[in-house]
């Protein structure tokens, strides 16, 4: 435990070298590092919990990663100190597109007022791992106050990156069916701001028609629990054009929920839904580790695949055996 104490204390003094050592310690998978886990994270509730959370998602290809650039280094030049956290499509092992980001946020990446974490999503569905909520938690607790965590874009993205976030930004790119996609209602339900990427040249004339006609759509769905329609802007990293309206209007926002209280409750709201994520992965995880279970699972694999039991009888025999730990049924 000694070593959890100087990594805590390290943290702590914004030490960036410490603070990827304790997102890896979180994102560890062995049960040697639960625990260690465990107290670190609530080692750091106490000094989380100040930052500007931004959720940012959006189609592949909508230009996250390089707005993000962009948005950081402004965010930078303003003072604050701001964390990344990129989830990578990929598995864990093949590294994906993790060079990938970390090239198209190379200006960021050689700030030391900034930390970027590519984070494989592995098998966790949705758009964020497993572990971005610690992940975040810790950031905040070494002292980043902006924490944007981009999400890969997946159609569950959305709805998973709202449920940690303050804020969510959407990008959208006009002209490449971006309009069909954006009017589905669970994907604007989740945008706080929308901003149309790539705006320049002719790509500014057809996001500028395209904004028009979201307009009148977002005008048909329920406001967001802030009270508030999402505001569609335009932008292009390229040029720089539209960055700091960008950046003004979500610290506007924030501004305006931590003084009415929102946040506040938002976040209350959040803990509630991460205790019940923790409950359903801490389960699934005692479930697959059970000894019977592991014994059990590979045969039953290939009894389904075979044909011989259907998927959900096997699932039952299954949680039978978990639940009686292999002892036969009375």
């Amino acid at each position: 435990m000694a070593g959890h104490v100087d990594l805590l204390a390290r943290l702590l003094n914004g030490d960036r070298t410490a603070l990827a050592r304790a997102i890896t310690l979180v994102e560890s998978s062995r049960a040697a590092d639960a625990q260690e886990s465990r107290a670190l994270i609530e080692a750091c509730l106490p000094h989380a919990g100040n930052a500007l959370r931004l959720g940012i998602t959006g189609i592949p290809g909508a230009g996250k990663s390089t707005l993000i650039d962009a948005m950081g280094l402004a965010l930078v030049e303003a003072g604050h100190r701001v964390a990344v956290l990129a989830v990578d499509p990929s598995s864990a092992s093949s590294g994906g597109s993790i060079l990938g980001d970390k090239t198209r946020m190379e200006r960021l990446a050689q700030r030391t007022e900034a930390f970027i974490r590519p984070t494989a999503a592995g098998g966790h569905l949705g758009g964020v791992a497993r572990r971005t909520r610690e992940a975040m938690i810790l950031c905040e607790a070494a002292g980043f106050d902006r924490i944007l965590i981009e999400t890969v874009g997946t159609g569950q993205s959305e709805l998973d990156v709202d449920g940690m976030t303050d804020l969510n930004l959407l990008l959208m790119v006009a002209g490449t069916g971006d309009e069909l996609q954006g009017i589905k209602r669970g994907i604007m339900e989740a945008a706080d701001i929308i901003a149309y990427t790539k705006c320049e040249g002719e790509g500014r004339r057809r996001a500028e028609s395209a904004s028009r006609d979201l307009r009148h759509a977002l005008q048909l769905l329920p406001a967001r629990p802030s009270g508030r329609r999402a505001e569609i802007m335009l932008t292009s990293a390229i040029e720089g054009a539209g960055i700091p309206e960008l950046l003004a209007h979500a610290e506007k926002l924030h501004a305006a929920d931590r003084s009415s209280g929102f946040v506040e409750d938002h976040r209350r709201e959040q803990a509630v839904r991460w205790l019940d994520q923790s409950i359903r992965q801490g389960l699934q995880q005692a479930f697959l580790n059970a000894p019977h279970v592991a014994e059990a699972l590979p045969r039953m694999q290939e009894r389904v695949r075979a044909g011989a039991i259907s998927p959900f009888a096997a699932a039952d025999e299954l949680l039978d055996l978990f639940r009686t730990g292999g002892a036969p049924r009375p």
